[in-house]
């Protein structure tokens, strides 16, 4: 395990084993990692890193928005740290035109990033012809997870395999008194439940005709409506402690079996795996629930404050080759419950679930880029807020869609 500050001693160790370094190359890191899963997979990382002859100097922020702001201040502010954490969108786009960061295209064309990478990511993190972003994991936001013991305790036989199934197995939940969805009622995870309502309701075509082209037949078409009635139909199957709940203890009534379902990313099966649950015997993993459902491509990306620090640089080249090299790539995504960003790791130390999600990666049609990948930052924000107010007020269909379009198309 890492700490945030080291003695003597273990920065002379860390010197050792970088045999033939003048130094250890320090790299300050600024990440929102912090729930038990992704503080034991970060660990990963930093290790690999140490092991390598760097030292790791870890600046864990809790909360996305709080971390990204806190690197953007400090870059902004002349003191940039080494590396920052990122999801996969166009969270760092504009800082990229104003020329505050490093590209990394010596690592990305030495490791063929461009044939190695599923094109939704490269298409995310290479600007201008150039790459800026390190991916370091591949999560599909809108995995549907089950309590085995919750669907058993309501005479549930199989996990649903369409929507039909699956309200009739909420309905079934709600008369044996377990909840039926497990949501936390915060903006992005109302964001995250709708997006699956999407893919689920309205498939591959909807999710980019409406997000991608902002196609005004496609956002006031009876699809994109049943989408928004389906997303409505399902708040009365969430229990009234939702609002303001983090993701973590969403997925911890699951874990506890008091709900029986839970649309979240791939990044939920870190915490079923530190509470030593079992993929098969205590809960599941759904992709979707249609055959063709888009196999949604989010993450998280490091990005490199600008920089002519020759140590610094070095310390970045370093930290993007740790990141993404094989090896670190399928322990980190085993601990992280996301999967590998490279097509040629070896996949058979995968777990079920993330072995089903290279399964269907492997297929370019299922592929499909994430809603924060498809438009500029604004109009994403704008999108949410409507979700949100959708999500709790009694916004009608017709008003849904018409601030849809706006928000889209103007």
């Amino acid at each position: 395990m890492f700490h945030k500050t080291k003695s003597l001693a273990h920065t002379a160790m860390a010197l050792t084993i970088g045999a033939g370094a003048a130094h250890a190359q320090e790299a300050e890191v600024i990440h929102f990692w912090t729930s038990g899963g992704e503080s034991a997979a970060i660990s990963v990382i930093a290790e690999a890193f140490e092991e390598r002859g760097g030292n790791w100097v870890d600046n864990a922020i809790a909360g996305g928005s709080a971390a990204r702001g806190a690197a953007i201040n400090r870059i902004i502010g002349g003191d940039p740290s080494t590396a920052a954490l990122f999801n996969t969108s166009q969270q760092y786009h504009e800082i990229i035109g104003e020329g505050l960061l490093n590209d990394i295209d010596g690592v990305a064309n030495r490791n063929d990033w461009d044939n190695v990478l599923p094109a939704p990511i490269v298409d995310a993190i290479k600007v201008d012809g150039k790459y800026y972003a390190a991916p370091v994991n591949i999560h599909m936001p809108l995995w549907l997870w089950y309590s085995s013991d919750a669907l058993q305790e309501a005479g549930i036989e199989s996990p649903p395999e369409t929507m039909e199934e699956f309200f009739a197995a909420l309905d079934a939940l709600q008369e044996a008194g377990i909840t039926p969805l497990a949501l936390g009622g915060q903006r992005w995870q109302e964001n995250l439940l709708f997006s699956a309502m999407m893919t689920n309701v309205g498939g591959h075509d909807l999710w980019t005709s409406v997000y991608a082209d902002k196609d005004e037949a496609a956002i006031n078409s009876p699809e994109f409506r049943e989408v928004i009635e389906t997303f409505i139909r399902l708040k009365q199957y969430v229990d009234d402690a939702s609002p303001g709940r983090n993701w973590n203890d969403t997925t911890a009534m699951l874990i506890s079996d008091e709900a029986g379902f839970q649309f979240m990313g791939d990044w939920a099966k870190g915490e079923f795996k530190q509470a030593d649950q079992e993929i098969g015997v205590d809960y599941g993993c759904l992709p979707g629930l249609r055959a063709d459902s888009p196999y949604v491509l989010g993450g998280d990306v490091f990005v490199f404050p600008r920089t002519d620090d020759p140590a610094q640089i070095e310390a970045q080249t370093m930290l993007v080759e740790t990141i993404t090299a094989p090896d670190v790539q399928v322990s980190f995504n085993n601990l992280k419950g996301s999967i590998p960003i490279r097509s040629d790791v070896d996949a058979t130390a995968l777990d079920e679930c993330a072995a089903l999600g290279m399964e269907i990666l492997s297929d370019p049609s299922r592929q499909a880029p994430d809603a924060s990948q498809m438009m500029e930052e604004y109009v994403y924000g704008s999108v949410q807020d409507i979700i949100t107010e959708l999500w709790n007020t009694d916004m009608s269909v017709d008003e849904a869609v018409s601030r849809f379009d706006s928000a889209l198309r103007n």
